[in-house]
């Protein structure tokens, strides 16, 4: 009778360990159970830590509540001003409803996928294609408000949306750096030509400080002649006015002139002395008679 009675509760016993091994359910921290009693929502959502259920008649489902990073295919699409470019991007999101992700999606990672890659291609046809290589915060913006719409009824919020890469045709390519260095080419010119004004600018306020003080330009022209010395592989040359030649030409002639003129007026000089002589002579004679 004992043997029997022990052996019942080592039945009882070894059954509630089967059970309880088949009833228990572990949920990790970030994780959220939902259970299905006989194919219907049943209860609360589970939460982490252990829970048990009714063998054969419940069953678990656990939803990951961590953000799922998700790639998003490159799409191949025409902007609006008829440029083929291929966008990838990249989208996070989360559960943030268990049970609204497990019943009203079948799965809800293949129906963000789907929804992302058709909300790509929608605003790659609506931007132009200097939106998609300079103002790509405001397109993540509109990619994730179109995302995110329809993600709200099956239990799962849209975190952020990036563009990660835009591929171009290298003959679009080619145009624009041809473009690009058009107008940096523009932009050395301008720089340049506003840079001659200014030194324009200043030598006119040169010159007439000049015009003031000629000195000044001859002091000028010695330090250049100074700065191009200092090289010993250069030669110079200097400018030499021609009224600086006229007035060496005219030299000479005046020193003539001026010779002859002096001759002239010393013949003179004799020829008076001489009349004077005879005059003196003439008086002298004139006092003894």
């Amino acid at each position: 009778m004992v043997e029997e009675l022990i052996g019942a509760v080592a039945a009882v016993c070894a059954g509630g360990l089967v059970y309880l091994a088949a009833a228990a359910r572990v949920v990790k921290q970030y994780e959220r159970g939902v259970v299905f009693r006989l194919g219907r929502l049943h209860g609360e959502v589970r939460r982490p830590g252990f829970n048990l259920v009714v063998p054969a008649i419940d069953r678990m489902r656990k939803v990951n509540l961590q953000i799922v990073t998700m790639p998003i295919p490159a799409q191949e699409g025409i902007t609006r001003d008829n440029v083929t470019v291929r966008v990838d991007a990249v989208v996070y999101f989360k559960v943030v409803d268990p049970a609204a992700a497990v019943v009203n999606v079948e799965d809800y990672r293949f129906a963000v996928s789907q929804m992302a890659q058709t909300s790509l291609r929608s605003i790659i046809g609506k931007s132009e294609l200097d939106d998609l290589l300079s103002n790509r915060e405001k397109l993540n913006q509109g990619l994730e408000l179109m995302i995110d719409s329809p993600a709200v009824e099956w239990g799962v919020t849209i975190d952020r949306v990036e563009i990660k890469d835009v591929s171009l045709p290298d003959t679009m390519k080619r145009s624009m750096a041809r473009q690009a260095e058009a107008d940096r080419e523009r932009r050395a010119r301008l720089i340049n030509a506003d840079a001659e004004y200014q030194a324009s600018k200043k030598l006119a306020q040169a010159a007439h400080q000049m015009a003031d003080t000629p000195s000044a330009l001859q002091l000028r022209l010695l330090q250049t002649v100074m700065a191009v010395a200092a090289e010993k592989n250069s030669t110079l040359v200097l400018p030499i006015p021609v009224e600086l030649l006229r007035f060496l030409e005219r030299g000479p002639e005046a020193a003539r002139q001026t010779s002859t003129e002096h001759a002239e007026h010393a013949e003179h000089a004799v020829a008076d002395a001489e009349g004077a002589k005879e005059a003196l002579e003439e008086l002298r004679h004139a006092v003894e008679q």
